[in-house]
């Protein structure tokens, strides 16, 4: 063959790929079902968020997803991770939504997308980016016009990225949310109608939907738009229910089932019956109905972007890093028999002569010898320059959203008394002279501590750490961190405060370090150590023996630990491990007198303990 034909057979190749790739299909409403190029499909569909899951490991999941039977992938996508700062939007690395939905296309799975600003999902301020709370009168979730000017800029960013990857533009993206369980927390339905008219101008063509609970519907729906509805799972409900929202017709989508919970800090690991639920998963199947797991691969809430619950009836409760959600897929990315129940199930609902992949092995584990620290780098030996105040500062007027703050000021004279925080976010240390006086806690409603000083220019240090912002709820709006009010002593304020900025956003740097030798009291501390790998794979941190901190491993924030468990291994991804050294920080503001750690090739992850 001359040179020239084989350019043009490569050329002709390419193009067919390209045109291929661009192929346009049809998704509309039927009175009954979803209808795909005209045809009727039936949505099996599992909830994973990027951001969630290591970059690498994200085609390893959606084979998975594909293994099991799914045809479809739901996901979130959350602001304050698209622009952690105001005006500066980050799509790189975990946070590439856009690539995200490409890698789904390629292993064969449609999407659903759901970029409403807010989204619960046990995350930090339920998605919406801290920075909004900087103005103490703007009000998120509504009409605010100052909320909508970020609202609105957030998705014609987002937009940018994502509309080319709709189904009407030959991409593989079917349906996009507007907003989140509306109806849980108001029924303004021209705030509603704000909110498509935003995503249209954004580019989000084709069909929209909202989502809500049986008994939310009716004030989260948004007329002329498909309900779906969440947490029901019997099918003449979920039939009914729909066809009075929505003229008296379907399609018929669960958006939410839960074949599993999420975990809070000092309660029990949750779960679901993996028998019970492959019986409810064959009923809606059977039923023609289309459903989306929540969740199909929970994966980690890193750093410090867990969110919390709260309520009038039940107090703060912030939600833990791990959210295996006893899923199909656990934490770690690997099947469990739930997985291999639904894969069953749906096996017997694909059409004639359709044969599933074969289910893609499991990743590698390790477990790692004790990592040794030779020296430790006590907090208050390591703090940078204050900030002066009056009054205590928030994280907000500080801008900073994550982390801890240190605050800082000097009792005079002998005092003794009650040391009060009003409205503390959430969780503090209290220190005199460096020596601990106590602990205070939301989740307990915790503000006070009683104070005796016999001495004169008393140093008095409160640590203090968010410990995630309400997501859910109408305590969404009040979401301040740090000593949000004032501190008193008898009632008398205390005034003339060194605040010192400690957001963590990466691997903190150690200055002052003291050599591993003599026993010390309770101080908040690194621990810094290097270990060694001939061979790299993922483990659990085992945590136990520790107090409450979080983790640094060769510049990743692992998430938070907390001896109260459920939780008491920390998942370390195998991909973020290297042979030779790599590099560990622990930070402790609870116990002490770590010589090291080791590591499990297992997690922990229903252990509690009592307080």
């Amino acid at each position: 063959m001359k040179k020239s034909a084989i350019i043009c057979f490569f050329l002709a190749i390419v193009a067919g790929i390209t045109s291929a790739q661009k192929t346009k299909h049809a998704f509309a409403l039927g009175d009954s079902t979803f209808l795909l190029d005209g045809k009727p499909f039936q949505l099996i569909s599992g909830e994973m968020h990027c951001t969630r899951i290591p970059r690498a490991y994200w085609r390893d999941r959606m084979k998975k997803a594909k293994a099991m039977g799914l045809n479809t992938i739901g996901t979130y996508v959350f602001w304050n991770a698209e622009e952690p700062e105001e005006g500066h939007f980050d799509f790189t690395g975990n946070n590439d939504i856009a690539e995200f939905i490409r890698i789904a296309k390629e292993e064969g799975l449609w999407v659903i997308l759901r970029p409403s600003p807010y989204a619960c999902a046990e995350w930090e301020f339920g998605g919406y980016p801290w920075w909004l709370l900087k103005d103490r009168d703007l009000k998120v979730r509504s009409k605010d016009p100052k909320f909508l000017k970020y609202y609105h800029d957030y998705i014609m960013a987002l937009g940018k990225q994502l509309s080319p990857l709709l189904v009407t533009n030959g991409g593989n993206i079917l349906m996009v949310q507007i907003e989140n369980e509306y109806g849980s927390y108001s029924d303004d339905k021209e705030y509603l109608n704000i909110n498509r008219k935003i995503f249209r101008e954004g580019g989000f063509k084709g069909l929209l939907f909202t989502c809500d609970g049986p008994s939310q519907m009716p004030r989260g729906y948004l007329p002329g738009y498909l309900p779906a509805v969440n947490g029901l799972d019997n099918p003449k409900e979920v039939k009914t229910l729909i066809n009075k929202y929505h003229d008296g017709k379907g399609p018929y989508y669960i958006a939410e089932w839960y074949p599993g919970w999420f975990d809070s800090w000092g309660s029990p690991h949750q779960g679901s019956n993996a028998d019970e639920d492959a019986a409810k998963l064959d009923t809606i199947l059977s039923a023609g109905i289309s459903i989306n797991l929540y969740m199909f691969h929970g994966g980690t809430t890193r750093g410090f972007m867990n969110g919390a619950n709260m309520s009038k009836r039940d107090p703060y409760s912030p939600q833990t890093s791990s959210y295996d959600y006893d899923a199909p897929l656990d934490e770690a990315g690997n099947p469990t028999a739930k997985f291999y129940k639904f894969r069953s199930v749906i096996e017997k609902h694909l059409p004639a002569g359709t044969k599933l992949p074969p289910v893609p092995a499991k990743q590698k584990t390790i477990a790692i010898d004790k990592i040794y620290f030779d020296n430790w780098a006590p907090l208050f030996f390591n703090l940078p320059k204050p900030v002066f105040s009056k009054q205590p500062l928030s994280f907000e007027e500080l801008n900073q959203g994550y982390g801890f703050v240190m605050y800082h000021t000097t009792l005079k004279n002998p005092v003794s008394g009650i040391l009060k925080i009003k409205e503390l976010r959430d969780y503090a240390t209290v220190y005199l002279n460096g020596e601990r006086l106590g602990i205070l806690d939301r989740r307990l409603r915790q503000d006070s501590v009683e104070i005796n000083s016999t001495g004169s220019n008393v140093k008095l240090d409160i640590l203090v750490e968010n410990n995630g912002r309400i997501n859910y709820g109408p305590y969404l709006t009040d979401n301040r961190q740090g000593i949000t009010e004032k501190v008193s002593l008898n009632g008398n304020e205390l005034t003339g405060w060194k605040i010192y900025k400690l957001p963590f956003k990466t691997t903190p740097i150690t200055k002052t370090l003291i050599a591993n030798k003599d026993i010390y009291g309770p101080e908040p501390a690194m621990y810094p150590g290097i270990f060694y790998l001939k061979e790299t794979g993922d483990t659990w941190l085992d945590m136990r023996g520790f107090g409450k901190g979080f983790v640094f491993v060769n510049g990743h924030n692992l998430g938070k630990y907390w001896y109260i468990g459920p939780q008491q291994t920390i998942y370390v991804p195998g991909c973020w491990l290297k042979k030779g050294p790599n590099v560990i920080v622990v930070f402790d503001e609870l116990k002490s007198n770590h010589a090291g750690i080791s590591a499990l090739d297992h997690p922990i992850l229903n252990e509690v303990v009592k307080e």
